[in-house]
């Protein structure tokens, strides 16, 4: 007879999800990961594959919920200059809540999107005249972007949170 699933995936990948963050990648045991998904084993390797399949469609699945959903958001916002602010307000809390690396691709792709979240809002500024004409979109995007990494890496334990709220700040200079 073949293998039924009695469960529903999104659920079970949202609580592994928080097993990930309460534990870590490493830490967490294919036994935590069973108590916390309340799956058996064999549902957990038949409907996932491992633990590493597991912990990515997590990733995936915290990816989908989170950054789109507060990309959405932001590009909904009639001011994308305070949408920028709110965005890095956001990373900084972020950062601090989560000491934990992600998966490089879709790290690598959220990059991109948020890249182009940055260079789509500082166009609209422009239109605006709410940024300089000068400002060019794509480089001024680029530097966002290094300071989104920064904040991220050096967020890891290098610098507290006021100097992580300074490089946020210095973020949105780079629109004047």
């Amino acid at each position: 007879m073949p293998w039924e699933k009695t469960f529903d995936e999104d659920e079970v990948l949202g609580k592994a999800m928080e097993v990930f963050w309460e534990k870590g990648y490493e830490p967490a045991s294919m036994a935590n990961l069973i108590a916390g998904t309340g799956i058996t084993r064999g549902s957990l390797y038949n409907a996932f594959g491992g633990k590493e399949q597991l912990f990515i469609r997590s990733l995936k699945k915290y990816d989908s919920d989170n950054r789109r959903k507060l990309l959405a958001e932001l590009e909904a916002m009639d001011d994308p200059k305070r949408a920028i602010a709110t965005f890095f307000d956001t990373l900084v809390a972020e950062t601090i809540a989560d000491p934990l690396k992600k998966v490089n691709n879709i790290v690598r792709n959220g990059l991109r999107e948020m890249q182009g979240f940055f260079r789509r809002s500082i166009e609209v500024a422009q239109a605006r005249k709410q940024v300089p004409a000068t400002l060019d979109p794509d480089a001024t995007a680029q530097g966002l972007m290094a300071m989104v990494v920064a904040i991220r890496v050096l967020g890891r334990g290098m610098f507290d949170e006021a100097s992580l709220k300074t490089i946020a700040a210095q973020a949105q200079r780079l629109l004047n």
